[in-house]
């Protein structure tokens, strides 16, 4: 059974009979663009690593969008087709994020199915509605291409904002730390103005900002790589 056949096999357990839980969990940013990099040198393991640990995005669009459709295992399959398109053209090099790139390659590709079944006989409009969602509600093509699908990106935020609060608690000093923790609100704190931190620690405002824009800058290089 090759790569391929190996991978729809998993997405129709997947999407089928197994649990949520048994999706392989997203790669870190490090993982994914070192195998980005391996991919893109001809090592199939990276490759496959890529597919496995996306495919939960393609079921997650699939159910999202197309919970009537009778052919659930064609979307699936079609959506995989999308998501092996996306990392073959993926440029890990130009810091795109690649779960909204593979996102749009997962739905075009369930797209150009939808318009392959309705060519013969009329035209495609936009506006052709293609499904029913859970609260019948009818889904267009429209739907489809303007839609943006968040599920990595959530999680991607998630472990930036993690980060940037590991980086305050051990990086920055103390001033840099309290004022961050003050404008900000966090640790669960309230969150003040620029005037209002001022007022409380008995600084000028003009202070306030210098520290808080040059406190930002050092989080956005560490986040960056630059750091």
């Amino acid at each position: 059974m090759g790569i391929f056949s190996v991978i729809m096999h998993i997405a129709y357990m997947i999407l089928g009979v197994e649990p949520t839980q048994k999706f392989l969990p997203p790669l870190s940013p490090e993982e994914e663009k070192e195998c980005f990099r391996l991919s893109s040198q001809g090592d199939e393991k990276a490759r496959e690593k890529l597919i496995e640990h996306n495919l939960r995005l393609v079921a997650h669009i699939v159910r999202k969008y197309y919970t009537s459709t009778k052919n659930t295992e064609d979307l699936i399959s079609i959506g995989t087709i999308g998501l092996i398109k996306a990392i073959d053209t993926f440029n890990f090099s130009n810091g795109a994020r690649f779960a909204t790139y593979a996102a749009k390659c997962i739905q075009n590709e369930i797209l150009m199915f939808f318009r392959s079944q309705k060519k013969i006989g009329c035209e495609v409009s936009l506006n052709d509605t293609i499904d029913i969602d859970k609260d019948g509600n009818p889904l267009t093509y429209i739907d489809i291409i303007s839609t943006e699908d968040t599920i990595i990106e959530d999680i991607d935020k998630k472990i930036q904002i993690n980060k940037a609060l590991k980086f305050i608690r051990d990086n920055l000093e103390e001033r840099e730390k309290q004022i961050l923790i003050m404008r900000y609100g966090l640790g669960n704190t309230q969150a003040y103005t620029q005037r209002e931190v001022a007022q409380i620690l008995g600084i000028s405002r003009s202070y306030v900002s210098r520290i808080e824009k040059s406190s930002l800058e050092k989080i956005n290089k560490y986040l960056s790589g630059e750091g």
